[in-house]
């Protein structure tokens, strides 16, 4: 599918955004392993989570929808059924990783696949720590899906310390550690989205600049009622759209305002970005407020190395806002964009130059000077849904129309973006 934007006059309105796709899976998985049925408003329909959701079905746990989310009917740590087919997390790595943790402590054989996409890239950061964990978990000679999982005779506890940033490593361990004898620690030398510890009601603490996560083997989550945010990743690139074409004025309400996800509003704001934050209260646990953005003039500022796991999905989106921004926009310490949905890193540095911008290329990230005119082309979706749109605000400050390839696949994550952007717009910017 290719979607034509061309350049928008100013962007007025309140798009709805999407629930948070991180607790959505979580909701889900762990509501999968509670005692009782789940009640989970406001939860993600996106393909992500559907992935999710199919893999938990295929395991014997019925998930019964009503308007507003889902009932989900636990079945306690052990309950799980032994699947009758390969469990297929398509492309969802989030899926595989954490939904890994809770099928090494299952007394049955799993297997977990992905499309090609997802088979491509790395499981070795939580094969290698459940091993140590006594799981018999094992992917491919390069250590990618499918994985293969075997029934332990027993799990025991670990204190790990994760060698790369990972939310999606660390909640694989902790859900494996509910099977485990003993005590799990993980220890996060850089701290990392908190959902599946916040959702657990787990222990945690700072160790000078570490932070440590425990769990005990044996515990029995219980069922919840919960009303999840809206994704914080996905109102990003509305922000930014606001703040970066002239004449604008959003308002995005009920966002998660999680602490670990705000590394994104943190730069944006340090950038001069007119952003207001407002009406911020608790909801299920999680911090939840509105957001108020304008057109902005934007200075780049450095980014820390410290607060790359937390933008990580947001660097694509914050790359563009950059191209209006004034003086250099540097971004190191990130390899790990070259193994999501598609090597970021590239994709990002292609499309920018596609667009007439001069960008160095590093292992680990990028950089360019700012501000700069973008030329109106045709782009590649790279098949990864936070490139799409990350594409598609560009196009709205770009001289002339822009072409936006695989535009599907922002039902990754964001099904109804094109809608929302074109009701921002005034329809006229977005044509299919």
């Amino acid at each position: 599918m290719e979607v034509i934007v061309t350049p928008s006059s100013g962007l007025h309105g309140e798009p709805k955004i999407p629930p948070d796709k991180s607790i959505s899976h979580r909701a889900l998985i762990i509501g999968a392993i509670s005692k009782g049925t789940s009640v989970v408003h406001n939860i993600s329909r996106a393909a992500d989570p559907n992935s999710t959701r199919s893999c938990l079905e295929a395991l014997g746990v019925r998930i019964e929808d009503f308007d507003s989310g889902v009932k989900i009917h636990g079945k306690g740590l052990r309950g799980l059924n032994k699947p009758s087919q390969v469990l297929d997390a398509q492309n969802s790595g989030t899926t595989m990783r954490m939904l890994a943790g809770v099928l090494v402590g299952q007394p049955f054989e799993s297997v977990v696949t992905g499309d090609a996409s997802l088979q491509r890239r790395p499981m070795e950061r939580i094969i290698q720590p459940l091993r140590l964990m006594g799981a018999r978990i094992y992917g491919t000679e390069t250590l990618t899906a499918p994985l293969r999982i075997f029934p332990s005779k027993e799990l025991h506890g670990i204190t790990y310390e994760l060698p790369i940033p990972s939310a999606q490593v660390k909640s694989a361990l902790l859900l494996a550690g509910l099977y485990a004898e003993g005590e799990t620690v993980v220890i996060e030398n850089l701290q990392t989205r908190d959902h599946t510890e916040r959702y657990l009601g787990l222990e945690t603490e700072r160790r000078g600049m570490q932070r440590v996560i425990r769990v005990v083997g044996g515990y029995q989550p219980q069922a919840q009622v919960v009303t999840i945010p809206g994704d914080i990743s996905a109102a990003a690139f509305f922000l930014v759209a606001a703040l970066i074409v002239p004449d604008s004025d959003i308002v995005i309400r009920n966002v998660g305002l999680n602490p670990t996800r705000l590394g994104v509003l943190d730069v944006l704001l340090r950038m001069g970005g007119a952003i207001d934050i407002l009406d911020l209260r608790e909801s299920g646990g999680e911090p939840v407020g509105v957001l108020h953005a304008r057109s902005s003039s934007l200075r780049n500022v450095p980014i820390p190395r410290e607060i790359i796991p937390n933008i990580i999905d947001e660097i694509p989106v914050l790359a563009f806002a950059a191209t209006s921004g004034e003086g250099l926009f540097e971004v190191r310490h990130a390899s790990d964009l070259r193994n999501k949905e598609s090597d970021r890193i590239a994709a990002i540095v292609n499309n920018l130059r596609s667009m007439g911008v001069e960008v160095e290329e590093y292992e680990d990230g990028f950089a360019f000077e700012g501000p700069v005119k973008l030329h109106g082309t045709v782009l590649s979706g790279c098949r990864d849904h936070r490139i799409v749109m990350a594409n598609a605000l560009a196009a709205l400050r770009a001289e002339g129309p822009t072409t936006i390839l695989e535009a599907e696949y922002v039902s990754i994550s964001f099904p109804e973006f094109w809608s929302e952007l074109r009701k921002l717009t005034g329809q006229s910017s977005v044509k299919s």
